[in-house]
């Protein structure tokens, strides 16, 4: 699974004109999905992000928790992650998973983040999206779980 995870101060999203998710301070998360993946590399990505310290204590040093900080999660489906231009100006993205399977890991990451008490607000997997942000910092982190 690849996610990439941005810091925010506000981040939503929103699906044919109307807002169906938006949170304040917390990640905006893009998460993408291929067939090889499995409910291993969600557990592992739910402990990363979980218990990442990147907002700043007292002393100005990244050394807080989404948790310490009352924050919460916008979620976002995005195949895209997995595009290969290798060839020409097109991308391939072959190695982006099945549809179904990358929509029930997507699911099953967001439920987990909720079940350690993280808000968690989502897109719509699969939909035409308008993704907003404030990048805080900036902080911007990629995993990618084929090179944990």
């Amino acid at each position: 699974m690849r996610v990439l995870l941005q810091k925010v101060s506000e981040a939503s999203v929103t699906i044919d004109g109307q807002v169906h998710g938006a949170i304040q301070q917390g990640f905006c998360l893009l998460v993408g999905a291929q067939d090889s993946d499995t409910s291993e590399e969600v557990d592992y990505l739910v402990h990363k992000i979980s218990k990442l310290r990147v907002f700043e204590d007292e002393n100005g040093k990244m050394n807080l928790s989404l948790a310490d900080v009352d924050g919460s999660i916008l979620s976002v489906s995005q195949f895209t992650l997995y595009a290969s231009t290798k060839k020409g100006n097109r991308p391939s993205f072959t190695a982006a998973g099945e549809p179904a399977h990358a929509q029930k890991l997507y699911e099953e990451l967001n439920q987990k983040l909720a079940a350690t008490g993280i808000p968690v607000a989502t897109g719509v997997f699969g939909a035409d999206m308008q993704v907003a942000l404030v990048n805080d910092g900036p902080v911007t982190i990629w995993f990618d779980t084929d090179h944990k």
